[in-house]
């Protein structure tokens, strides 16, 4: 949901019940989004080391050049 400053100062309220339901709300500046209010969570999630093995494969040409044709798209 997308509301203006002078709208999320006006509901605030009405906007945090929204956001402690679940709802991201972006707060905007002449349409143009400047902060975003989520629900809070005491911690953040913890990481697990290891939990992408066996899920991330890396092909022996990873670092080769990239082919001209490729490579052309990226100096346009």
């Amino acid at each position: 949901m997308l509301v203006n400053i002078h709208e999320a100062k006006t509901n605030l309220s009405k906007l945090l019940k929204k956001v402690k339901e679940g709802q991201e709300i972006i707060i905007a500046k002449a349409g143009n989004p400047v902060a975003r209010l989520v629900p809070y969570t005491d911690k953040p999630s913890k990481r697990a080391p290891g939990s992408a093995k066996d899920k991330v494969f890396i092909t022996p040409d990873f670092n080769d050049p990239l082919p001209d044709d490729i490579l052309g798209e990226f100096e346009k």
